[in-house]
């Protein structure tokens, strides 16, 4: 299976073992970058929970202590293949990787502050849906129905996840606080 969606889009993909090689290959450039302004990088989303599909996406946080220091490494990521896309979700730089010119992502890097809300949401909806394979057996459920509705709306199709997404980090977090 091919890796990267034309951006917009959404294609669900049965979990494939080659994924977590191309989180490694990605954390590998980025660690090598940013050095020791990046305390930790991890594989997150749905392509880093091995119960479920996912959109052939890979979606890695990278935590740091400093957003505005990242930005400083823009040119020496864009030689890696990695290109700052925004800074418009609070507390949040994202960056991808994949052919801008045909407009398909392969990679979603999200740059927040390490051990920060972002980060512990990241982090935990991972663990926890590893964890908890009826949980993740739901998500997908939701994710098939809304990629049969929303397969080129990807905004409606994240807008639909979202209040179960809320609810299994909030499970997340009470497991967390209760260990």
């Amino acid at each position: 299976m091919p890796l990267g969606l034309r951006r917009g889009t959404v294609r669900l993909e049965p979990h494939d073992l080659r994924w977590e090689e191309e989180a490694e290959k990605a954390i590998r450039i980025i660690k090598r970058i940013l050095g020791e302004d990046a305390v930790d990088v991890q594989h997150v989303g749905s392509t880093a929970i091995s119960a479920i599909s996912a959109k052939p996406i890979i979606d890695l946080v990278v935590g740091v202590n400093d957003l505005s220091q990242i930005l400083e490494y823009n040119e020496r990521l864009l030689q890696e293949g990695i290109y700052y896309r925004s800074s418009d979700v609070a507390n949040q730089l994202l960056y991808v990787m994949g052919d801008l010119d045909k407009d398909t992502r392969t990679h979603h890097i999200h740059v927040v502050i390490w051990g920060g809300a972002e980060w512990n949401d990241y982090v935990n909806f991972r663990d926890y849906l590893n964890c908890n394979i009826d949980v993740a057996l739901q998500y997908q459920q939701l994710k098939e129905q809304l990629e049969s509705r929303f397969s080129d709306d990807r905004h409606a199709y994240t807008k639909g996840k979202h209040a179960l997404i809320a609810a299994i980090l909030e499970q997340a977090g009470q497991r967390r606080v209760s260990e």
